[in-house]
């Protein structure tokens, strides 16, 4: 194959390569041993080499070098890969090595002879090479699609008629047609992985344009007019429809897809994780979109952790006892579980974890039981899988599967007690006992400590308890009646019975029967074990021994902001209830919530988290609640508890999509519907348990547990359509918000009637609003759930799925337009850029950021994220930011300097500025810092130009301590401190001081205090001016006028040298002889030439020159920038070339 040119010092390294052909500029080699006659000593030797060194290293038996005459260094440019395990076969391979070596020679070599520079020879033939792996790569990526050939000339096209980079993937295509007015526009609309690009060209008139998915800020399918049903895309400039698809709903999810994951990548690398595919853009194909849309989909039905993979899909049917029949349906197999789901959607379902099974084998195949597969697990139970079209790949893939994961539990045990056993060696004691005296059992560990103090020893023991038990078991909320607990005993019964006819633990079988129960409550007793089965937090537990116990010991007793937090919330959680009025709950809850923010620091803590975790804490053992919070925030609702609560916006917008679709009249008296949102946004977060009383609450918790998300999303809207009258005869937002208040506050369940006795919510609140109670006395969560699975059950997953992945684009862009406000109000007060202007510089400096992620190197990019994180900037300030070669981009873009666009003079300038405003030195500019420099050439006087001009030629350790715009009197106050002045800590100090300086600041002189220039600099100081004006009308009369403040300078210069007297020749050395200049001295040179001030203070149109920047920058952000080429003259024969060039008589010079 053909590759990247690669530099070889040695042709012949080791005598490991024969030549077997040669010309003037390529040779043709064999690796030794190779197609030689089997027995030979240096083949056998190269060989044994080989495969000593890794069994399965890639070997290239043939290779051809580019050459050069007179060169000691080769390029190789193609070579023939083999594997070592794979047999040798000469006859092929020399057949395929004699093709492109005589492709060379017929196609290069002549041409190669006409060129006379070495150099020219090397770049002709690298550039030629890398078209050659370009039209490979295209012919693989066609290879992947169903019509290779008709996706090539796809391809072809695209690159043809758009011009992007050849790392522009195209990912698919589609015949469709765009409107423009009334007139459609038939053509291809091509979807790449970071645009969506279309192009027609019908009757001479040709319609082409991009739309980076960056600025897609909403996906709609839409009907109506002149148009069938089509596809909107809008961006914050315009809407654009396409319709007359083949297959609509393909391109629908197809183009969301691509939207979503661009714009997650782009505008949330570090809240929203990716699949490890999907962050290799290159890697993406319509073939993976349609696996990662499968697999997202899985992800969420069975609610399994996101780092699972989807290995395989088969269709079959699984033997249900309960009812004495197979059922048709879909086996889905990941790392850690098999999973069977029927056909219709929540009928049956069936989970497995790989860590429950025993084995996996082939059963005899039968007319009535085809193609069967018995899976056993631990419990003694087999499951009958039959219809598998490719079952002995599936058992074989299961098999691995299940060693695999054998191997590594049997590991990590052996790392436990490796730990344990350096533990004692370390005198660490852990030890562990049962209290039984106690009604509350728990397990405590002790460490070596000097504590004296009874009380202190008695709370450090109590913050290291864990809990062995539930909290309900010691504290009650309400004691429960003779009425309830025989209504306790029916329900455990009813359990028990579909214990034994539907199996019991993580792979029961999920059914109608047990959303019933579900819906008539669980019994407490139970409680805990369900909500482990059903979220699988138990597999979890299962597999992490000890890893609760090792967060609690490394996390309690750590200080930090997510643990200030905690400690705040601790004793708002469900305050009305006994177990958190007591230090056992409180400690149970800070440990607990503390471990989780140590586990995940991404998430750290989030409020509603101290809530979730109170009523988990009450069902089910401490460390058992612990990993039921881990599969709430991680796997149940994800992207709920990260920085920005992205996951619960996103379902908020769903949810507003919902009420439109299933509520029409609640939605068109509410025109906003963000206001109905604003309220359910609580719900999500803490499913209902601080708005509902406590006994209703846990039942929404149960069925959440059992259903997932798409529970919540159904319980809500019955919530609505229950009051949607009342709703509706409402006058303004804040009744319609205190109505549905109120109807939740009374909710009641089965043991607590609302008319029995009002209980508090979990928040502590109640209503004293008796007719609002009494209309509301009514509701029974029971009767609710059961309405809302009657009336919204067919709201499936995967329709939410679909949902979430398009209204995830539109909170993500809100997000980026509160980014971009917040990003405009900190610069704005410090500019005198227009708004409209700076606003437009805000979107030329993002997209230059993203042309860097479209195109650029993604690794330095995410570096440069990771140090941002590891020096804790702030999101506003990391968000965007510009290297080195993006600024250059920009600089070319948008500075006025130099005149005519020189690109010699632009990049040195471009790199002195760089180096200017990087006063932190980590290669990074922000938005201020760009648009501070912007607002100094736009819009500063002439006395600033001729700052910063003077400040981009000083050494870079000579410009720290000053900031573009810092204040004098702030600096000359820093200054004084540095001396050896106390520094004022008070704060009202510190004001007094402020206002002191400000009054001695307005007696001295205005500009600040920098350091004297030298004369290395002044002399690239005049080139650089001189580089200014290049292409300028007036470029003449500029450089007459700048030989003369030259002349001038040079003269002020002189003087002062001879004013300073001799240098000490016994301390100075040849460098202290040298005259300085400053600032001062030279804005007074330049103000004795009128046309040098001319120039300077002239007004430059930014508003054209941004206008411009737009339509340039996408064809020069793809475009390799110039290398910076080091100035290599003498700096004295640079100034007299300067002065004589300019008609000046050149100074002395000593």
């Amino acid at each position: 194959m053909w590759l990247n040119p690669e530099e070889v010092a040695l042709k012949n390294a080791l005598k490991l390569w024969v030549t077997e052909r040669s010309n003037d500029f390529f040779l043709l080699q064999r690796r030794r041993g190779r197609g030689e006659p089997a027995g030979k000593i240096s083949g056998l030797l190269v060989g044994a080499l080989d495969t000593v060194l890794d069994s399965n290293a890639r070997v290239t038996p043939f290779r051809i070098l580019l050459q050069i005459p007179g060169s000691q260094i080769s390029w190789i440019i193609w070579e023939r890969v083999f594997y070592v395990s794979v047999a040798f076969r000469s006859g092929a391979a020399m057949e395929e090595v004699n093709k492109h070596w005589d492709w060379l020679a017929h196609n290069l070599l002549h041409s190669l002879s006409v060129f006379e520079n070495k150099e020219d020879v090397a770049s002709f033939v690298r550039g030629k090479v890398k078209g050659l792996i370009a039209e490979e790569s295209r012919g693989r990526q066609a290879a992947q699609e169903d019509d290779p050939e008709k996706f090539r000339e796809a391809l072809l096209k695209f690159e043809r008629h758009f011009g992007l980079p050849s790392s522009e993937k195209l990912v698919t295509f589609y015949s469709c047609c765009t409107w423009k007015g009334r007139v459609p526009r038939q053509g291809l609309l091509y979807l790449s992985i970071n645009h969506l690009a279309f192009y027609s060209f019908l009757l001479g008139k040709e319609v082409k344009f991009v739309v980076p998915w960056a600025e897609v800020i909403r996906l709609e399918r839409v009907s109506g007019g002149f148009m069938t049903e089509a596809i909107r895309v809008s961006t914050r400039q315009r809407q654009r429809d396409f319709s007359m698809f083949l297959n609509l709903d393909e391109a629908f999810g197809v183009v969301g897809q691509l939207a979503d994951i661009a714009l997650r990548r782009l505008l949330d690398s570090e809240g929203l994780e990716l699949d490890r595919v999907l962050q290799q853009p290159a890697r993406i194909t319509k073939r993976v979109l349609e696996e990662q849309a499968l697999r997202e989909y899985v992800l969420a039905l069975f609610r399994l952790p996101r780092g699972e993979r989807l290995h395989e899909v088969a269709s079959c049917a699984v033997w249900t006892p309960h009812a004495r029949c197979h059922t048709a349906g879909t086996l889905y197999t990941t790392d850690n579980y098999l999973g069977f789901s029927s056909r219709e959607e929540g009928q049956c379902i069936l989970l497995i974890p790989l860590s429950e099974v025993v084995s996996v084998e082939k059963a005899e195949s039968t007319c009535a039981l085809p193609n069967p597969v018995i899976v056993s697990v631990r419990s003694k139970k087999a499951f009958q899988l039959i219809e598998l079209q490719e079952r002995d790949d599936l058992v074989e893939s299961l098999d691995c599967r299940l060693r695999s994961l054998h191997l590594k539990n049997l590991a990590h045990r052996w790392s436990l007690l490796a730990c344990l056993e350096h533990e004692h060696s370390c005198q660490f004691l852990f030890l562990l006992f049962w209290h039984q005296s106690c009604p509350n059992p728990y397990y405590t560990f002790y460490y070596d400590t000097a504590c004296s103090d009874e009380e202190e020893m008695e709370e450090h023991v109590l913050r290291n308890t864990v809990n062995s038990e539930a909290l309900m078991t010691a504290f009650h909320h309400n004691a429960p009646g003779s009425h309830n607990k025989n209504m306790e005993a029916e329900k455990e019964k009813m359990w028990e019975d579909h214990f034994a006819e539907f199996g019991r633990g993580v792979h029961m079988f999920r059914t109608d029967k047990v959303q019933r129960l579900i819906a008539a409550g669980i019994p407490e007793s139970l409680r805990g074990e369900l909500w482990m089965t059903f979220s699988d937090a138990l597999s979890d537990l299962d597999s992490h021994p000890g890893y609760y116990a090792g967060l609690v010991q490394t996390s309690m007793g750590q200080s930090s902001l997510t643990t200030d937090e905690i400690e705040r919330d601790l004793h708002r959680s469900l305050p009305d209830h006994p177990a958190f009025q007591n230090p056992t709950g409180i400690a149970a809850l800070r440990r607990v919530l503390t471990a989780y923010a140590h586990r995940n620091p991404k998430i750290g803590y989030c409020q509603s988290m101290n809530i979730l975790a109170s009523v988990l804490l009450l069902y089910a053992k401490e460390e058992a609640a612990f990993w039921l919070l881990v599969a709430v925030c991680e796997r149940m609702l994800p992207d709920y508890f990260n920085r920005r609560v992205i996951g619960a916006q996103v379902d908020q917008s769903v949810f507003e999509q919902l009420i439109a679709e299933r509520l029409p009249d609640l939605a068109d008296h509410f025109p906003d519907l963000s206001t109905l949102s604003s309220v359910s946004l609580s719900w999500f977060l803490t499913i209902f348990v601080s708005v509902l009383p406590f006994h209703s609450a846990v039942c929404v918790v149960d069925w959440f547990f059992f259903h997932g998300i798409k529970a919540i999303f159904q319980l809500a809207l019955a919530v609505l359509e229950a009051n949607a009258a009342s709703l509706c005869a409402r006058m303004d937002d804040g009744q319609a918000l205190m109505v549905l208040a109120s109807f939740l506050e009374h909710v009641g369940s089965e043991q607590f009637p609302p008319g029995e006795f009002s209980q508090p919510s979990a928040n502590g609140s109640s209503s004293n609003n008796t007719a609002d109670h009494a209309a509301a006395g009514q509701a029974n969560i029971t009767q609710l759930i059961i309405d809302a699975y009657e009336r919204f059950g067919d709201l499936t997953v995967r329709k939410i799925e679909r949902l979430r992945c398009r209204h995830r684009i539109q909170v993500l862009q809100a997000h980026e337009d509160t980014t971009k406000e917040n990003a405009l109000r900190v610069v704005t007060p410090d500019v005198s850029i227009s708004a409209e202007n700076l606003a437009d510089i805000y979107d030329l400096f993002k997209t230059e950021h993203f042309i860097s992620l479209y195109w650029g190197d993604i690794s330095a990019v995410a570096a440069a994220e990771a140090a941002s994180w590891r020096r804790g900037v702030s999101y506003l300030e990391r968000q965007y930011r510009l290297d080195l070669p993006q600024f250059k981009s920009l600089y070319g873009l948008l500075a006025p300097w130099p005149a005519g666009g020189c690109q010699r003079h632009s990049d040195t300038l471009a790199h002195r500025t760089f180096t200017l405003l990087d006063s932190d030195r980590h290669n990074l500019l922000s938005f201020r810092d760009f648009a501070l420099w912007l607002d100094t050439l736009y819009c500063g006087e002439l006395s600033d130009k001729v700052k910063l001009l003077y400040r981009l030629h000083l050494p870079p350790e000579a410009n720290l301590s000053f900031h573009l715009l810092t204040p004098v009197v702030f600096v000359l106050a820093a200054e004084e401190r540095a001396h050896g002045k106390e520094e004022v800590k008070d704060y009202q100090e510190q004001l007094k001081q402020m206002l002191r300086d400000l009054v001695v600041g307005k007696d001295k002189d205005a500009h600040q205090p920098l350091p004297l220039m030298k004369q290395r600099e002044f002399i690239q100081f005049s080139k650089t001016l001189c580089g200014l004006f290049h292409g300028d009308p007036e470029e003449n009369e500029l450089f007459q006028a700048i030989a003369k403040v030259t002349s001038l300078v040079l003269q002020i210069g002189e003087a002062t040298t001879r004013s300073a007297g001799p240098p000490d020749q016994g301390a100075a050395g040849p460098s202290d002889s040298e005259w300085t200049i400053s600032l001062a001295q030279i804005l007074a040179s330049v103000l004795t030439e009128q046309t040098l001030v001319n120039f300077l203070e002239k007004a430059s149109d930014l508003t054209s020159r941004i206008a411009a920047a737009k339509e340039k920058q996408y064809h020069n952000g793809f475009k390799t920038t110039s290398s910076i080429k080091s100035e290599s003259e003498s700096p004295l024969l640079s100034l007299y070339r300067i002065q004589r060039n300019l008609g000046a008589t050149p100074q002395k010079i000593k």
